[in-house]
């Protein structure tokens, strides 16, 4: 008996030392959760554009007085309302039930106050009366159509009416003949005495009789036309070529007219405009394989980071007059690139039928700037237009890339605001005419974003800025006054939201619509001391919440530093369940010239709301380097590191936050976002391979040294070498998702659109290219015939990323090959195109 014991005892000791030194069991996976495709569904874009409507008041400013119109549209229909500011009234423009019934009388077809199709309502001139007009359901043979029985030769008849705002009587007009929009070639000059457009890669012009004669029929074979210019060729032409032809369309279209960048002086008697020489700028290429009858190329001009052979830009000013122009001696560096800045237009013309296209300046001057290739380098200049003199008003020079925003003028030139970072932070400055800076007029840890509007009696600037505010989300946009010698700065627009304003030209009022991502959009009516006048509108989400809509959590957290902070928006299931384990995605874009995170409602939901919907935790956050909108520390924070520098604060937020909330499972993260987005997501995946597991990358730029020279080389860096001769040359390098393929251990899906011109394909099959010789398994879809964005084929897209979250990291692989969420959307009666016909389905 003892014998046994001593036995057992041994046995025990053996398992116990084996148990310590024995590796662990692996944990179970989490038993698979069902996704909610339904409520996810509820949610789609088509949807949520029959339960959200208007979201802002847009004011049509008027001329005459301090009125304004505007259009609003709710769950109970559009209105038309007039405001007065100076007797504080508001009021429907018109009885929407009276001018149904009205119209109807004339038009035939049955309206009522809930669907009135008004199109381009207008004031007249005098302002007692507004214009508009509606399509009715007649069908017409278009006036123009020389082929009567062509396809495309009907359209629908168009009724015009005048309304008389104090008889309140609607009337037809009769034989009315619109004025047809300009079309894109046309340049028109200011006093409507001419108009220049390109034709086979020249200037041409023709005066206002023939430009009638072009808005009947383009095609007039009367229309008189003169040449300008007479050594243009083809990629150093003096127009613009159409974009997103194929070589076949460019051919075809060669020879019709087309648009150029033309900026008038007010008299008309000049204009200016840069002529770029493309002849050394290599080619790029994309094919569209379902195209008809057969696959199609398009080729175009594509300058790749660091390389040698850019575009030239020729500085051209034109004596209209005399029909003469000047090559404008503005080179100051290599490889620069010039830019004119055309003038503010008023906001009481935005509903003009002609705008003039005009320069910065007046009859006897014009602004422009240029800038060094390897943007460290601006100068803001001036063109004396008797001498053809250039003048540099204002240098900016930094270690990181420079950015320039519109001056603005003041009495005619004698004074002028300059938007400079030049501090770290972007700020206003005075100064003279001549360039000498006088003083500068904001300052402080905050971002200035853009003039508004100065009072020049006054002397006061009017201007929009994010993060002085304290305690407050920084990205929280508002409107300011301050004096141009920088003193009395006030707040217009206070509480903690961001805004929007429009403020009228006299500088006397303005419409605010403030908004936040957990609040409905509401919009005021205040004057230009931030007295409010009167509410106007808030946005209807009745019917949203109605479906079970809920609105997200803004958060902060800190950044892998510890010091910085983030700021982010947290979206959960509607059905959300406090006591159970979510997986956490992160929707990404890395900036630096903006960031993924929404700071005022939205009803993009895609990427985000709807997501969650699924069964995750969605979640978006900013990143040290990812936004404009604060300091310049922070927004050059990735400078000369583009591929990783935000990924560590990504990881930290998603930690910070499973720290705080338990429900948060931070065993299973994915990441998914679109161009940069997709760059990200990817290079997320194989810089923290433990970390994320599972991601959808779309149209990502994963391979830099092939996206375009301006973005790439801008925020990343180009360095500029200078040879002891006096040689200039650029050199270019930055690290690449291939490069770290091998240490793929997630699911990875990615995307491109086939055609996409913006960011190539090329740059994803690259990745792919890297990922098979690394021997790992991932996904791919390729969508047909689309560009950047995904077009009518993003619905579908949607799904596939919802089904690759819910399979990877809820362990749903139920979904049959059917998309049902979309089929059973589609209408099978054949009446509007949606299904077969009885005898196409028997066949």
């Amino acid at each position: 008996m003892k014998k046994l014991y001593l036995s057992l005892f041994a046995l025990a000791c053996i398992i116990k030392a084996n148990a310590q030194t024995a590796p662990a069991v692996p944990a179970a996976a989490p038993a698979p959760v069902k996704g909610n495709y339904q409520l996810a569904s509820r949610f789609s874009p088509k949807k949520i554009s029959k339960m959200v409507f208007s979201m802002s008041v847009d004011p049509h400013w008027l001329k005459l007085s301090d009125r304004f119109w505007y259009t609003y549209e709710t769950g109970e229909g559009r209105k038309w309302y007039i405001v007065d500011p100076a007797f504080k009234t508001k009021k429907q423009i018109f009885d929407n039930d009276k001018l149904a019934a009205a119209i109807t009388l004339i038009v035939k077809d049955p309206f009522d106050a809930q669907h009135l199709p008004i199109e381009n309502l207008k004031f007249t001139k005098d302002e007692k009366s507004v214009q508009f007009e509606l399509k009715s359901t007649v069908d017409q043979v278009k006036k123009e159509r020389k082929d009567k029985k062509a396809a495309d030769s009907l359209e629908k008849k168009t009724f015009y009416f005048t309304y008389d705002l104090q008889s309140q009587k609607v009337t037809e007009l009769k034989n009315y003949e619109k004025v047809k929009p300009k079309p894109s070639w046309a340049s028109i000059a200011p006093d409507s005495s001419a108009v220049i457009f390109a034709r086979k890669f020249n200037l041409y012009w023709m005066d206002k009789a023939n430009y009638k004669k072009a808005l009947k029929d383009e095609n007039d074979s009367t229309i008189v036309e003169h040449q300008l210019t007479k050594d243009g060729i083809e990629n150093y032409a003096y127009g613009n070529a159409q974009g997103n032809e194929t070589n076949a369309e460019r051919e075809k279209n060669a020879k019709k007219r087309q648009s150029t960048s033309v900026l008038w002086s007010p008299d008309s008697k000049h204009f200016a405009m840069t002529r770029t020489d493309q002849r050394k700028v290599k080619d790029f290429w994309v094919i569209n394989s379902v195209a008809e009858p057969r696959p199609t190329l398009e080729t175009y001009k594509y300058q790749m980071p660091g390389e040698k052979d850019g575009p030239v830009d020729d500085f051209l000013l034109f004596d209209f007059d005399a029909k003469t122009f000047k090559k404008l001696a503005v080179t100051a560096f290599k490889d620069q690139d010039v830019s004119m800045w055309s003038a503010p237009v008023l906001q009481k013309s935005r509903d003009d039928e002609f705008r003039p296209a005009l320069w910065l300046g007046d009859n006897e001057k014009f602004y422009f700037y240029r800038i060094g290739r390897d943007l460290k380098k601006i100068d803001v200049c001036s063109v004396d237009i008797k001498t053809s003199t250039v003048k540099v008003l204002i240098q900016e020079r930094m270690n990181t890339y420079v950015e320039i925003a519109r001056p603005w003028l003041i009495n005619g030139g004698k004074e002028l605001i300059h938007w400079s970072e030049r501090d770290g932070w972007a700020h206003f400055y005075l100064f003279d005419g001549a360039g000498k800076l006088k003083n500068q007029i904001t300052t402080g840890s905050f971002h200035c974003d853009d003039v508004v509007n100065v009072d020049e009696k006054s002397r006061t600037l009017y201007f929009n800025a994010v993060g002085r505010e304290a305690n407050q989300n920084p990205y929280y946009s508002h409107l300011y006054k301050i004096n141009l010698d920088g003193t009395g700065i006030k707040q217009l627009n206070p509480g903690d939201f961001t805004n929007t304003s429009s403020l009228n030209d006299n500088a006397k009022y303005f419409v605010n619509t403030a908004s936040r991502v957990n609040a409905a959009p509401k919009s005021v009516l205040y004057n230009s001391s931030g007295t409010k006048i009167m509410d106007l509108e808030t946005t209807d989400l009745k019917q949203m919440m109605a479906a079970g809509y809920k609105f997200p959590e803004p958060f902060k957290v800190k950044a892998d530093d510890g010091i910085t902070d983030l700021y982010g928006v947290m979206y959960k299931p509607y059905d959300f369940d406090p006591a159970k384990k979510y997986p956490i995605i992160e929707y990404v874009y890395p900036g630096p010239q903006t960031e993924a995170v929404n700071i005022a409602f939205s009803r993009s939901m895609d990427y985000t709301d709807r997501l969650a919907q699924m069964g995750f935790i969605v979640i978006s956050v900013g990143n040290r380097g990812g936004n404009p909108s604060r300091s310049k520390w922070y927004h050059t924070f990735g400078y000369g590191n583009l591929r990783d520098y935000g990924l560590a604060d990504k990881k930290a937020a998603a930690e910070q936050l499973a720290d705080k909330y338990p429900f948060i499972d931070i065993t299973r993260v994915g990441i998914t976002g679109h161009s940069g987005g997709g760059f990200m997501s990817t290079a997320a995946m194989l810089v923290y391979p433990d970390f994320f597991k599972v991601a959808v990358s779309e149209s990502g730029n994963h391979d830099n040294s092939i996206y375009n020279r301006w973005w790439s080389e801008k925020h990343h860096g180009v360095k500029e070498v200078i040879s002891p001769k006096g040689d200039t040359t650029f050199t270019y390098s930055i690290d690449k998702n291939q490069d770290l393929a091998k240490n793929l251990k997630g699911r990875l899906m990615l995307s491109t659109g086939e055609i996409d011109n913006n960011v190539s394909p090329s740059n994803t099959v690259r990745v792919i290219n890297a990922l098979i010789k690394a021997n790992k398994r991932f996904d791919y879809v390729l969508l047909p015939g689309q560009r950047h964005a995904y077009g009518d084929m993003t619905e579908y897209f949607f799904w596939q990323k919802a089904d690759y979250f819910t399979k990877y990291l809820l362990g749903d692989f139920s979904q049959p090959v059917d998309i049902v969420e979309m089929s059973r959307e589609v209408e099978m009666s054949n009446k509007r195109g949606g299904g077969a016909t009885p005898d196409e389905e028997q066949n």
